[in-house]
């Protein structure tokens, strides 16, 4: 199932965050497909001094997930994870339709 990874760490965290996702990151279950460091103010209201980092992660069960971010957590970073729906380009109606009933 895909996810997208949210991990939200103050500024001075961003050494041992980093160290323990370079850890986490071959978790078995588990495949980052993708990682991006926001480097500016992602949303309103956004804390000062705090990065943001998505990933868009394949996750086979939550076990692999919790393997994979509570190391993360203990680093200092709020780590959560959003289900997404996988729709490919120029299918959207029909994903609707399958889904309407």
């Amino acid at each position: 199932m895909k996810f997208l990874g949210f991990t939200m760490y103050d500024v001075d965290k961003t050494a041992d965050v980093a160290a323990a996702s370079d850890k986490v990151a071959g978790t078995p279950g588990m495949e980052i497909m993708s990682a991006y460091v926001c480097m500016g103010i992602p949303f309103p209201g956004f804390p000062d001094n705090t990065l943001l980092s998505i990933s868009v992660v394949d996750a086979e069960s939550s076990e692999a997930m919790a393997a994979a971010a509570y190391p993360v957590a203990l680093a200092g970073a709020t780590v959560w994870h959003v289900p997404v729906l996988e729709v490919a380009a120029g299918t959207s109606a029909e994903v609707e339709k399958k889904y309407k009933g």
